[in-house]
């Protein structure tokens, strides 16, 4: 298609090429060729297509998508141009899954085809995103403005000797439908048939309220009714909402003279409208619509972020147990029919469900030894499904706080004098409890307004916690915020970054206030790290590979963050972090900034250069090693797609090398990509609770790594954790390179 068509949305496109396929040209795509919804289309045979100059076929077409209507000016007219590109031969991936053939740009073309074959059907008749449609069959309202639909994922995948569909379920946020007034007063908290002028700017529509609002919408489709019946309705696209409300809100005729949007109503269509005053939505330069005469079409997905307030709704409806996921899946096999859809049977797949589930060979690990301090009651602990408790434990090595002082971001008649006394008590016990020395018993304690300036105020009170305490510096500030306290705890975090030596550490009033000695052992572990201390190491027996005094190992792990979709001109964060101990317990972080939305990480040559610094510096320092050198290096790399591994070997390997080289070491080095983000669920067969643990999930320690794994490469998935809510996913653990030849 035109390179513009990049710009559109895959859902314009995909109606497009329906209208190309159905009435522009039907003689050309029989049987029906498949669409991406970008720029890839493909067919069961070779489409009869004009041969170009060039000797390749390749053909224009005109599309329009609606009839002309008498009075409007022309429909739009859009045009396509197909070029034949390539062709594709099945046994490529009958070579590549018995392992006869490597994973190149052939077979990835070959598994995208039938990928969009068994997609085709789906995306034509339902609300669709990459890879995911969803249906209305099950949905919520959890507010806002916002309903929560129950989804559908495939995806066609290579496994050893065969190729697999993965089928999960996966949720869809979309805006409610119905009125538009309805949705917006829905976003204001407002019931449906509350007073509508609440969206009046002159009935006290906060300005600010109005951009969040409009924020909200922009890039919506809505459906516009001018109650004319020569005007079909139209559908649009709502660019923003106007400052004034219709009553008050001009524009210039194109025959001279102004008129307000209320007014024109009025006048053209004999329309007076019931909200004069409320704010209208702009759907193009100028042109303003009175939100009373839009509709919200169903199905509607919204491409933002979850508000923070409504992340818990969605999350709850998308929480399933094991089993009643299973169920899911299974019934959206069922709407999925694979039999029924005229593509898959055109393209000669042939898809078999009737086996259910695939069943897959398993195997549970023996957990590593876990080492706490000395002065514990149990030194030494085996973890039991990925957990264990703090009772009778001490910290292997437990830091020393020297002085602290309190902030209390809440009233002081939600959180009087008295809770937080009893607060700075529980802390101090928690402290004892784990073997973290506590200098000062009785801490300064304020109460500040959330809306002021967090990192002067911090800054003002350690001043006077460190001038009462004989200038002895504070290593920690305790801060109290209340539930709703997001922006506060992101005041609080930047504080601790740019303050050195003053570790911070955030509690929420609701859970502080009276809390349990359970409460503030997981608290100290977050403390502990935070001033310099180790919680736990592992036994050297059980973890050889790590602990090894003849193989210095360091363990990299790097990631990249990137900014909310929709955040324009922010820059993405890297982060590499790794070992400084002999242990690997002990770990060091260090981030960057680089180009937006950019996943290789630019400066990974300095970054690991300086982490083998503070490695170096620790072994010398602490452990008092003379000439210490790593042998080997593990690097985790999260976040990484399947399509971007080569990148890894390319352009962060060297890298990861070379800033080894800059400090005079050459280990040898093996890199794993970690990925989270897939559809692969595990549950256990047997009912059994030796087979499953209480949340009904697999076992942690659980590796599957025979059936569907991959059928040229080293990968494994494992499921290191024990379950507590809905179906535990498992990492995806793909080893790219391997100098230390692990089994």
């Amino acid at each position: 298609m035109n390179p513009t068509e990049q710009t559109m949305p895959a859902r314009l496109n995909m109606e497009i090429i329906t209208a190309l396929q159905t009435r522009t040209a039907p003689d050309i795509f029989t049987p029906p060729a498949v669409y991406d919804g970008r720029k890839n289309i493909f067919a069961a045979r070779e489409l009869p297509l004009t041969i170009g100059p060039d000797g390749v076929p390749s053909q224009e077409f005109s599309v329009t998508l609606t009839d002309a209507t008498p009075g409007k000016k022309a429909p739009k007219v859009f045009k396509v141009r197909l070029t034949k590109v390539a062709e594709i031969n099945p046994e490529v991936l009958e070579r590549f899954v018995h392992g006869d053939q490597s994973h190149d740009n052939v077979v990835l073309t070959a598994i995208t085809a039938l990928n969009v074959v068994i997609r085709m059907e789906p995306t034509r008749n339902h609300p669709f995103n990459v890879r995911s449609f969803f249906t209305d069959r099950e949905r919520k309202d959890i507010g806002l403005g916002l309903e929560v639909w129950r989804g559908y994922f495939q995806s066609v995948r290579p496994a050893i000797n065969r190729m697999l569909i993965n089928v999960d379920i996966s949720t869809g946020l979309m805006y409610k439908s119905g009125p538009l007034i309805d949705l917006c007063l829905d976003f204001l908290n407002k019931r449906s048939g509350a007073n509508v002028n609440v969206l009046s700017p002159i009935h006290g529509l906060p300005d600010r309220t109005r951009l969040t609002l409009s924020r909200f919408i922009s890039g919506m489709r809505i459906v516009v009714n001018s109650g004319d019946t020569n005007f079909p309705s139209q559908t649009r696209v709502v660019k923003q909402l106007s400052q004034a409300g219709a009553s008050q809100l001009t524009f210039t005729l194109r025959e001279g003279g102004t008129l307000t949007v209320a007014q024109y109503f009025q006048q053209r269509y004999n329309r007076p409208l019931r909200y004069p005053d409320i704010v209208c939505v702009e759907v193009g330069t100028g042109a303003f619509i009175p939100l009373e005469l839009c509709k919200v079409p169903p199905g509607q997905i919204v491409r933002k972020q979850v508000p923070p307030e409504k992340t818990k709704d969605v999350l709850d409806f998308a929480t399933k147990r094991p089993a009643d996921r299973l169920q899911s899946i299974l019934n959206g096999v069922d709407v999925l029919q694979y039999g029924q859809s005229e593509y898959v049977r055109q393209f000669g797949m042939h898809i078999d469900t009737s086996m259910g589930a695939l069943q897959v060979q398993a195997r549970v690990l023996p957990p590593p030894t876990l080492k706490y301090g000395r002065q514990s009651k149990q030194a030494t602990i085996q973890p039991r499904n990925g957990s264990w408790n703090m009772v009778d434990k001490k910290l292997y090595q437990a830091a020393f706080i020297t002085n602290w002082y309190v902030v209390v971001y809440e009233t002081q008649e939600r959180f009087g004098p008295n809770i937080a006394n009893e607060m700075v008590k529980g802390f101090i016990e928690g402290c004892m409890s784990v073997g973290i020395q506590v200098k000062v018993k009785s801490p300064r304690i304020e109460w500040k307004n959330g809306q002021g300036n967090i990192a002067q105020q911090l800054k003002e009170v350690g001043v006077k916690a460190y001038n009462e305490m004989n200038k002895t510096p504070p290593n920690l500030v305790l801060v109290v915020i209340p539930e709703s306290g997001n922006d506060i705890y992101a005041a609080v975090k930047h504080f601790g970054d740019c303050v050195q030596g003053v570790a911070t550490q955030c509690v929420k009033s609701m859970k502080a206030g009276r809390a349990k000695p359970q409460y503030w052992a997981n608290v100290m572990l977050k403390v502990n790290v935070k001033l310099g201390g180790i919680n736990l190491i592992p036994e050297q027996s059980s973890v050889s590979v790590l602990t090894d005094p003849r193989n210095p190992t360091l363990v990299l792990g790097a990631d990249v963050i990137h900014p909310a979709p929709g955040s324009e001109g922010r820059p993405s964060f890297t982060a590499l972090v790794s070992n400084v101990d002999s242990d690997t317990a002990k770990y060091i972080a260090n981030c960057k900034v680089q180009t937006s939305r950019q996943e290789m990480i630019d400066d990974l040559e300095t970054m690991t250069k300086e982490n083998i610094e503070q490695w170096v510096s620790y072994q010398r320092k602490i452990e008092k090693k003379p000439n210490p050198k790593i042998s080997r290096i593990i690097f985790y790399r999260d976040g990484v797609s399947e399509g971007q591994f080569a990148q890894v070997l390319e352009q962060e390997l060297p890298r990861i090398q070379a800033g080894c080289a800059a400090v005079g070491m050459n280990p040898k080095i093996t890199v794993i990509v970690v990925g989270k983000r897939h559809h692969v669920r595990f549950f256990p067969r047997s009912l059994d609770s030796k087979d499953q643990d209480k949340s009904g999930n697999c076992l942690a320690g659980t590796v599957v790594d025979r059936e569907i794994a991959h059928p040229t490469e080293f990968d494994f998935y494992l499921q290191s954790h024990g379950g507590l809510l809905g179906t535990s996913r498992s990492a995806h653990y793909s080893v790219l390179h391997d100098e230390n030849k692990f089994t």
